[in-house]
């Protein structure tokens, strides 16, 4: 698989402390999250960033020829999405697994952050390998389908335009709603004016929450500590 990667200047940094894949929408390509490379660099300078280039041409009409999707969307039915999710995974799993890997960096020490297609091929990772990564950030996605299980060590922030034509914001609200009955550690954000966009208002909520919410987990742990 091709991937960009961007990798933190270790004289300044020391090793790389982070993992962070972001994952590109359907008629897109990496160079299309430059700016948000350039935005997690400067919050995350010891973070390494990968952005794989999906692997299919975008089939769309009159697409453009250099255009990417993970998944055809050509012809489908709401009930044809999971399969075709489930036979894109695979490789991007693996790619993940690859540079965990290769940097020697833990799925706690990962965050999958992914626009469109790319947001719903990173819920669905983390969701088929619950210790693929400690955080998910899903701009305009949703679940190909709704979750059974927690991933106890995952935390998923749902960002959506309220006015989003593309994947209605029903795909979000549904989402959150099954994750808190299965006890998910999950946040919804909705931007209600914007549209299927990297929305500069729900960039500087994920930014903040990377930041600075904790974890459940973590709270649990410390209320179940005795002294």
């Amino acid at each position: 698989m091709e991937c960009q990667e961007f990798l933190p200047d270790e004289a300044q940094t020391g090793p790389v402390q982070q993992l962070m894949v972001l994952l590109h929408g359907a008629g897109g390509h990496p160079e299309d999250l430059g700016a948000l490379v350039i935005t997690l660099r400067q919050y995350w300078p010891a973070a390494a960033i990968v952005v794989p280039e999906a692997p299919q041409a975008f089939d769309a009409d009159d697409a453009d020829p250099e255009s990417r999707q993970w998944f055809s969307g050509r012809g489908m039915r709401e009930q044809d999405l999971a399969a075709r999710v489930a036979d894109a995974l695979p490789p991007l799993l693996a790619e993940i697994r690859q540079r965990q890997q290769r940097l020697g960096v833990t799925g706690a020490q990962t965050a999958l952050i992914g626009l469109d297609q790319g947001a719903i091929m990173a819920l669905e990772a983390s969701a088929r390998d619950h210790a693929l990564a400690g955080r998910v950030v899903a701009f305009s996605g949703r679940f190909a389908t709704l979750p059974q299980h927690a991933a106890p060590a995952t935390t998923l922030h749902l960002l959506h335009g309220g006015a989003d034509p593309v994947i209605e914001v029903r795909h979000a609200q549904a989402a959150f709603a099954r994750l808190k009955e299965i006890d998910a550690d999950a946040t919804l954000d909705i931007a209600w004016e914007a549209g299927h966009e990297l929305d500069a208002d729900l960039l500087a909520c994920a930014i903040d929450l990377l930041q600075s919410y904790v974890p459940q987990r973590l709270w649990r742990e410390a209320l179940s500590t005795r002294f």
